[in-house]
């Protein structure tokens, strides 16, 4: 069956390309994603396959069930784009202002879509039930996993596979690991209040910026002087705000950061030791800071059953030229919350463009991925779960 699946999805890659661009054209942000929700579920439509639209949002569930019995397996696709203009000259480049496919979600979709199909093609021959998840709202926090799952997606999922297009590793390789993969976000949100004055009177003020400053090198040293060297964590300010006149000490600065942990130990140790710095910097600088510490995605963790079966479907994927296990990275994806839930393994399908030495990264205004990159994400996905399938067949 996974030849005539496999031969099937190479007959498609145009259509997968085509759709791909359609969804590039035309994005939507996290949250408002309706017209793509509606062309996935137009898709299921009309080939007949059974959906369920509006799953904890505008979140798409669709179910294959073979004609022979047999475990199930889910495999998702997240859908939204990023608020960031695309600067890229491609005839697919995006046409709604200030929004873009950045991160490759389009790709993401195209891939599932296809997927579906030839499932839906070669369904006498299933043994088992395949679940198509298509996520709205990965980007931006809560998310759209926790909704869906919430709503029911994973009711009866026995294990669960998830790929994203990676441009920065070369097209042809499939990357996996087991164990953390992505790593837990979480968001700063930091007000510094102090009292304004004339900036030739210093004396009679509570200078928030130098409040401010001391924090933020304050910070720097939640990672290297609280954390097991050993242990990865990161913790970046972003955003230092305080808008005044050039004479003016400031009596109030915003700040925004992130932190990126992958053991819940390290992450609960950072956001205390970030709470305590914040109190000591307020003591000390006789101001006011509030601190809003918010926990965003959990860490991605892969399973180490799912993980084999990934890297022995990508390892008969002849399009692949290299397989690897890959150094966990510190960007995050609510593909975690599945995890939790069910077995599974979350992995990155190479996609860096042809004769491109330096791609441009994710969240990119320039990201694009080699397309080529879309037969390999299908056919790794279809063979994961294609082999648990058959090992887990009922005789």
């Amino acid at each position: 069956m996974k030849t005539a699946l496999y031969q099937t999805l190479d007959n498609k890659l145009p259509s997968m390309v085509k759709v791909r661009r359609h969804l590039h054209m035309h994005p939507e942000l996290s949250f408002h994603e309706t017209k793509t929700a509606a062309f996935i579920a137009q898709w299921y439509e009309t080939l007949g396959i059974p959906y369920r639209a509006n799953v904890g949002g505008n979140g798409i569930v669709a179910t294959i069930k073979g004609e022979l019995p047999g475990k199930t397996v889910a495999l998702r696709a997240d859908f939204d784009a990023l608020p960031i203009q695309d600067e890229k000259k491609a005839p697919y480049s995006s046409v709604t202002d200030g929004v873009c496919h950045a991160c490759g979600h389009d790709g993401h979709t195209s891939t599932l879509l296809h997927v579906a199909e030839s499932f839906w093609l070669h369904k006498a021959q299933l043994q088992g039930t395949i679940v198509l998840i298509h996520q709205h709202a990965e980007e931006l926090h809560p998310g759209g996993a926790q909704s869906m799952i919430d709503d029911g997606c994973l009711e009866g999922v026995d294990m669960i596979f998830g790929t994203h297009l990676w441009s920065l590793t070369p097209t042809g390789t499939v990357q996996y690991v087991s164990g953390p993969m992505m790593a837990a976000a979480d968001k700063l949100d930091i007000v510094v209040q102090g009292k304004g004055g004339h900036g030739a009177q210093p004396h009679h003020a509570k200078d928030a910026i130098v409040a401010a400053s001391q924090l933020v090198l304050q910070l720097q040293t939640v990672v290297s002087r609280n954390i097991d060297p050993l242990e990865a964590a990161v913790l970046s300010i972003g955003s230092f705000e305080a808008r005044n006149p050039f004479n003016v000490i400031a009596d109030r600065v915003t700040m925004s950061g992130t932190v990126r942990t992958f053991q819940p130990t390290v992450r609960n140790a950072v956001e205390e030791a970030t709470k305590r710095i914040c109190d000591g910097v307020a003591r000390s600088a006789n101001v006011h800071i509030d601190l809003t510490y918010l926990r965003s995605y959990p860490a991605v963790v892969n399973h180490d059953v799912a993980t084999t079966y990934v890297k022995k479907a990508a390892e008969k994927v002849p399009e692949v030229t290299h397989t690897e296990q890959m150094v966990p990275v510190m960007p995050a994806e609510d593909f975690a919350y599945y995890l939790e839930h069910v077995e599974g393994a979350f992995f990155f399908t190479g996609a860096q463009p042809d004769n491109v030495d330096e791609p441009f990264p994710h969240h990119h205004p320039r990201f694009d991925f080699n397309e080529k990159a879309l037969l390999i994400a299908a056919k790794t996905l279809t063979g994961a779960a294609l082999d648990y399938l058959s090992t887990h067949a009922v005789k």
